[in-house]
């Protein structure tokens, strides 16, 4: 399922062309933002999307829950994190699993400038932690525009999932991961040679030693034990305020199933947890055809439909 959800060909050809946007999250910083505007957004309930660790707004099920949204009348915004994208000239930061605060930028401006009044935040994987971490923060605080969160396969406990990374069987995650991690940390080393020497960058050989050399050294973590704490969303869940829905295979080789079940979201009732058995990471693809195929998409837009007053 992981395999075939990464590598599924597909096209969206009921999706409009997007309109781009940046977002300035901090000063010095922008992340780019693709959106899709219904006529007049306002009378509009809106979608913001968030994906997952070395993926942008192109990835698939980026494009793919935009596309049925957009159909359900959302306004949808495909949001980029930190770098990626192509955005490595936007900021002169690393982007990492703590940065809830991008997101929470972006919903602000939404809401102040665009004056929109509903949003529904999604996300996927690292998307996921960051969208949960993000609601924990606001806990009761959080603006009455925001109606609902979603996270899908969350790495809502990182050491956990760098655990997982690590077990024999998903060797082939690992290096996907450590591959595209240590290129894309050349890029912006090579727009930023002052700022990033990457020393010891060849001797990586796993996520947790990257997060340890380049993740937790430039941007303000003590090691990776310190980030994988510090940035993980289980920390702060039990204060989630928001109706919040959790979507996670029990066959997720990368995030395992057992830290869903941890007391901090169980106990919490403004979250619902979907574990259905199979599914892979962020796969759920379906015997169904059309909307169906790939499930999850269809529960995303589904729940953000349920939960929508206008």
């Amino acid at each position: 399922m992981t395999m075939a959800g990464a590598f599924w060909r597909r096209s969206f050809p009921l999706l409009p062309a997007a309109e781009p946007r940046e977002f300035e999250t901090e000063p010095g910083t922008r992340v780019l933002a693709k959106c899709h505007w219904q006529t007049e957004p306002r009378r509009h309930s809106t979608i913001v999307l968030l994906h997952g660790l070395e993926g942008s707004s192109e990835s698939g099920y980026m494009r793919g829950i935009a596309e049925k949204a957009f159909r359900e009348g959302f306004n949808v915004i495909r949001v980029n994190q930190r770098n990626c994208g192509g955005t490595d000239h936007l900021t002169p930061t690393l982007y990492n699993s703590g940065l809830s605060g991008d997101m929470r930028a972006i919903v602000a401006e939404l809401i102040e400038r665009d004056q929109l009044p509903e949003i529904f935040a999604v996300g996927f994987s690292m998307g996921g932690n960051l969208v949960l971490k993000m609601a924990g923060e606001m806990a009761g605080g959080a603006p009455s525009e925001v109606r609902g969160v979603v996270a899908v396969c969350p790495a809502a406990n990182l050491a956990a999932c760098a655990d997982a990374l690590n077990e024999r069987q998903n060797i082939i995650y690992q290096r996907h991961f450590v591959r595209s991690l240590k290129k894309h940390t050349r890029v912006k080393a090579a727009l930023f040679p002052e700022r990033y020497p990457l020393n010891g960058l060849d001797g990586v050989r796993t996520v947790r030693e990257f997060d340890d050399a380049i993740t937790a050294k430039f941007c303000g973590y003590r090691d990776a034990d310190d980030y994988y704490y510090r940035a993980s969303a289980l920390r702060v869940a039990d204060a989630i305020r928001v109706p919040t829905i959790l979507i996670a295979a029990q066959d997720d080789p990368i995030v395992p199933i057992q830290t869903l079940r941890d007391e901090n979201l169980t106990s919490n009732r403004h979250i619902t947890i979907v574990t259905p058995q199979y599914g892979g990471h962020g796969g759920f693809i379906s015997r169904e055809t059309g909307d169906e195929r790939f499930w999850v998409e269809a529960r995303i837009v589904e729940y953000c439909v349920a939960k929508r007053t206008i």
